[in-house]
């Protein structure tokens, strides 16, 4: 069964379905997957009730921007379709917005309280060392909780490492989705078994920097980069040039209905994108990107200072 999603170019992309992981499947099956798979899907890993307050807090800081329909629940976020989805952009989807009081609450979304405890929930913390199998996980400081209002900019193809290409060490990324997200609601898509695609990528971006400063050479926004740090706008294009996977079948762009509560668990180098959200039910999708190494490890400090507007990262 497939779904038909859309990116920000190009024609429908027709998808397949993630495969979904329950949160009690043994830790060696979970390993399994996400080194084989390049991902593992965990539904109701999170309480949906604590999820659906970080979702609300996030509402409540951006009501005075207009984002929101006047009288609706916070929780829900439905976008005020009076307004142009292009001026409410969030993280990742090109310029800033237009105004000094969005650009604040871009900022301020990262130190709110709901926010904070989930950052720091158990059962999120316990399940990263667990499947990683490390004494102690690290959180990078620099999260992004963002939105993706109906018919505005979703995130280009990219894989992770792009933006942390310093320290040697490998890190785990966790996807949260901050309510529930439909396919075609901008929740994230991956390219199936592409975590080789974008090592390849990368060796050919580190081969042609060779002669870069180290500045240069670390940055997702050199001069052999797209803009934003992105392969592709066109996620229908880019699965179809790397379609052939050597013999081993055909890949595909694979997507999910999310729920509050769950969470996706990535490794650096899958290749992934967010669907455009097409706004059938005028629900705003919130999401949160959090980086994880093990104590101790050459990680990418750069990303150990919370998020700000140019940073550079």
């Amino acid at each position: 069964m497939t779904v038909d999603v859309r990116s920000n170019q190009g024609p429908v992309v027709p998808a397949q379905w993630l495969r979904q992981t329950p949160k009690d499947t043994p830790l060696k099956e979970m390993r399994r997957r996400l080194r084989e798979d390049g991902y593992v899907y965990v539904k109701n890993l999170l309480p949906r009730e604590d999820v659906q307050k970080v979702r609300e807090e996030y509402f409540k800081l951006y009501e005075p921007t207009g984002i929101i329909k006047p009288g609706s629940a916070h929780d829900e976020g439905i976008f005020n379709d009076s307004s142009d989805p292009l001026e409410h952009g969030g993280i990742g989807a090109g310029e800033l917005p237009p105004t000094a009081e969005q650009v604040q609450a871009m900022i301020d979304a990262h130190t709110q309280p709901k926010y904070l405890q989930l950052l720091e929930h158990q059962d999120l913390r316990s399940f990263v060392k667990g499947i990683m199998d490390w004494k102690k996980e690290i959180l990078l400081k620099r999260t992004m909780i963002r939105h993706n209002a109906p018919h505005a900019l979703s995130t280009g193809v990219h894989y992770d490492k792009l933006f942390l290409r310093k320290g040697e060490a490998e890190f785990l990324t966790a996807w949260v989705p901050i309510g529930d997200i439909r396919a075609d609601g901008g929740g994230l898509m991956y390219l199936g078994d592409s975590v080789n695609v974008g090592r390849e990528i990368e060796a050919e971006f580190t081969r042609r920097a060779k002669d870069f400063s180290e500045e240069e050479r670390l940055s997702a926004f050199n001069v052999h980069m797209e803009k934003y740090g992105q392969l592709s706008q066109n996620a229908n294009e880019f699965g179809r040039v790397h379609q052939t996977n050597g013999g081993e079948g055909d890949r595909h762009w694979l997507v999910a209905n999310y729920e509050a509560g769950d969470v996706v668990f990535h490794d650096p180098y899958i290749v992934h994108a967010s669907s455009k959200n097409e706004g059938h039910d005028g629900r705003i999708r919130v999401s949160t990107d959090l980086r994880f190494y093990e104590e101790g490890s050459d990680m990418d400090d750069r990303w150990m200072r919370l998020w700000k507007p140019g940073d550079g990262l």
